[in-house]
């Protein structure tokens, strides 16, 4: 006899290590909401903490675990760098909870 979880279609094939580290990292309101922002477009650091209403450490801060833990990257522009999300985990974690709603503004 087997258990109803068994029969959940669980791939134990898969690693979840990295979508549990990405989810951790998008836990945080601040985080979730520059992912979802930068999926619309790149922006740098100045419009993106102008958008937010935030001091320019704090989502300094908030991009740099985000770059560290490889869900974004910049490339430099000049003397300005512009975000974008690079992590095709995040990209489908975050489209998962927005749908087609994301756009930033």
């Amino acid at each position: 006899m087997t258990s109803e979880f068994e029969e959940l279609p669980f791939d134990s094939n898969q690693d979840y290590d990295r979508e549990s580290e990405i989810l951790k990292v998008l836990g945080h309101p601040i985080r979730l909401k520059i992912v979802a922002g930068l999926l619309s477009q790149s922006c740098n650091v100045k419009k993106i903490w102008e958008c937010l209403y935030l001091p320019q450490a704090t989502v300094s801060q908030h991009l740099a675990l985000l770059k560290n833990k490889n869900i974004i990257a910049g490339r430099r522009e000049g003397v300005e760098v512009y975000y974008q999300v690079t992590s095709p985990e995040a990209i489908r974690i975050v489209a998962a909870i927005f749908g087609d709603s994301i756009h930033c503004k």
